[in-house]
């Protein structure tokens, strides 16, 4: 019997708690998710790049700035308004807004120079692939993310920007996320100090709070995720970002994320 495959039995005696207590759940959920859904990925790999090349020669320069933000949207026309104008009414102004559509089409939006809009030919139900697509066609320092149904605070770039542009400061920052109900009422607030090993246990990492430098690393997973795939896009990119980058958490909450009962997670209609 060759190496691997005495390794492959001897992991497969090994108690599944036991497993979970030095590896952290989401991660072996994760090396599940990479083996059953790799082929969804290639795919998407090749579409999101066909989508770039195709969008980026129909823009006369790639939208640039200081930051640039990506919002992925599809089907959800008033929240994306309001998650717009939330990003253009930040208190730093050296922005730029990309907003994504998932192949469902766009609704009528604000007259501003930052602000650009695209649609994928087609549904890809995968909202990696969609961002990926508003990072490639962007240029800038910082990269940051908020999705159609959310708002940010006027002072949430403000606030990541200070730490990151600090002397010695991090590669990324996330600040602390405040949970509404549908209602408007808050639930809590989610503020969790960054630890890679803790994030392998517990789900508390969102890219609605999360500002990066535009390294090679920050790019979303393009395997397709349905509502009840875990972990989620977010958990994946921080904490793979987060093996070669510095990482701090701003304790200060300047998202207001809608915990929709209906929606928790972005439901990507699409072809499986």
């Amino acid at each position: 019997m060759s190496g691997p495959a005495r390794l492959v039995r001897r992991l497969v005696r090994v108690p599944w708690t036991l497993l979970k207590a030095v590896f952290g759940w989401l991660v072996l959920f994760e090396t599940r998710n990479k083996i059953w859904l790799a082929p969804t990925a290639v795919r998407l790999r090749r579409f999101e790049g066909e989508q770039t090349r195709r969008l980026a020669a129909a823009l006369s320069a790639p939208p640039s700035a200081l930051v640039a933000t990506v919002i992925a949207t599809h089907r959800r026309p008033d929240a994306l308004r309001a998650a717009v104008a939330s990003a253009l009414a930040q208190s730093v102004r050296d922005q730029v807004v990309m907003v994504v559509d998932d192949g469902a089409g766009l609704p009528e939006l604000p007259d501003d120079p930052r602000l650009f809009a695209v649609s994928l030919a087609r549904n890809t139900g995968t909202a990696g692939v969609v961002r990926n697509v508003g990072i490639r066609l962007t240029r800038s320092r910082y990269v940051a993310f908020l999705d159609d149904d959310n708002l940010w605070e006027p002072d949430h770039l403000a606030r990541a920007l200070e730490v990151l542009e600090s002397p010695g400061g991090p590669d990324a920052v996330y600040t602390a996320l405040r949970r509404v109900l549908p209602d408007g009422r808050e639930n809590d607030v989610l503020s969790v100090p960054y630890d890679r090993r803790r994030a392998a246990r517990e789900s508390f990492l969102d890219t609605n709070a999360f500002v990066a430098r535009r390294t090679r690393s920050l790019y979303f997973s393009r395997l397709r995720r349905t509502p009840e795939v875990m972990p989620r896009e977010d958990w994946e990119l921080i904490r793979r970002y987060g093996r070669r980058h510095r990482v701090l958490h701003v304790p200060h909450p300047t998202v207001r994320y809608l915990m929709n009962p209906s929606s928790f997670y972005t439901r990507w209609e699409g072809p499986r």
